[in-house]
């Protein structure tokens, strides 16, 4: 018995989200159809994360054990062949047996882009956040150092007894917002992340350029333990899962 760990990348544009659902096309969906055409079963597939409809990943990380002796580097270019272009393998390699992509991760990393232009930009069509109104990126940047460090993040959380239980504490190591031209990114790393998490941290932080919040002000949202405390949550097309740490 082997234990493979696949990095892949997709497009979510047309995919609802990550996991496998009965009437929505998602992205394990094509990917197990691509691994049985490739090793002629569908093992126990185990994603690194969820992400939801018109959610993009440059990192994302699958592990499923397998009894088939292809190489690494073979199934690497055998699923591309069957995958949609919008979904690609990049990597694979054997890891130890008890190695989960999910469990075995100790931090994540999300970007989310906002086109800051007056005109739509065409080829950003469900790729990013298209915003109006001029960004001051060094104000966001101020606000969201409030987020670094071991927070209860439930003022940043949609709640759904289904897919969110038990503690709610996590802890942001990094976050920055950048400019580059017009597009202004916003990233952040964490051990870990709630449901809506970072697209709530952008809908607050867009508060905060409308100067409806100050800077000020997110610890005491931070604080609150309400969702309604914080902002909306911001539109998924701007959302990458940028990098998975293991």
């Amino acid at each position: 018995m082997r234990n493979l760990l696949l990095t892949i990348m997709y497009d979510g544009k047309n995919f609802h989200g990550w996991q496998i659902q009965k009437n929505a096309l998602t992205v394990q969906e094509v990917f197990q159809n691509a691994l049985k055409n490739v090793i002629g079963s569908v093992p126990d597939i185990k994603g690194c994360s969820r992400t939801d409809s018109g959610v993009h990943a440059n990192m994302y990380c699958v592990s499923f054990c397998t009894e088939h002796t292809i190489p690494c580097k073979r199934i690497v270019a055998a699923l591309n062949r069957f995958l949609p272009p919008s979904v690609a393998v990049l990597d694979a390699k054997e890891v130890p047996l008890d190695f989960h992509a999910r469990y075995s991760c100790v931090g994540k990393e999300y970007i989310y882009k906002i086109w800051n232009n007056e005109i739509k930009n065409p080829f950003l069509d469900g790729y990013a956040l298209h915003y109006w109104y001029k960004l001051d990126e060094k104000l966001l940047g101020e606000a969201a150092e409030y987020f670094i460090g071991k927070h209860d993040f439930t003022s940043f959380c949609t709640l759904d007894k289904n897919r969110q239980k038990g503690d709610f504490h996590r802890t942001v190591k990094s976050i920055s917002v950048d400019r580059c031209g017009d597009t202004v990114i916003f990233s952040v790393e964490a051990d870990g992340f709630l449901y809506n998490m970072v697209r709530i941290m952008v809908g607050t932080l867009l508060l905060v350029a409308q100067k409806k919040i100050m800077p000020s002000q997110i610890p005491d949202i931070i604080n609150a333990l309400d969702r309604s405390a914080a902002g909306p949550t911001a539109p998924p097309q701007g959302l990458y899962l940028n990098r998975v740490i293991y």
